[in-house]
């Protein structure tokens, strides 16, 4: 396994919800980044944020690890779950509620409910 392998195995699997994202949860440097960023904060979701932008070999790192070729990449509980795409429609269908329900990760439903609302 690469440092960079090592690397991301140790942060996915010490936190719960981990987002590899472009930037920071409090200052996200791409769209894609900031819209799931945007959805865990508003979700109350407590996660680890990784930069791949501050590390060249954490950001080619990430997407041999996941076999994925896009950032960001939102893990719960040790597994990957997708891009932005994917955290999208899973927030919109409730799916997104479920998994982190059945992961035993807080989340506030009222503000999932909301933002199904504001998209219906």
């Amino acid at each position: 396994m690469t440092d960079a392998a090592t690397q991301i195995k140790s942060q996915i699997t010490e936190n719960s919800v981990v987002l590899f994202m472009k930037g920071t949860k409090e200052m996200p440097q791409c769209g894609f980044s900031s819209k799931v960023a945007g959805v865990l904060n508003y979700m109350g979701v407590e996660f680890s944020d990784v930069n791949v932008l501050a590390d060249d070999a954490i950001r080619q790192g990430i997407k041999d690890f996941s076999d994925w070729p896009t950032v960001p990449q939102l893990y719960i509980k040790g597994e990957f779950v997708g891009g932005c795409d994917i955290i999208t429609e899973m927030t919109l269908s409730g799916e997104l509620d479920t998994l982190l329900a059945e992961s035993g990760v807080a989340f506030d439903k009222d503000a999932a409910d909301k933002i199904r609302e504001a998209n219906a």
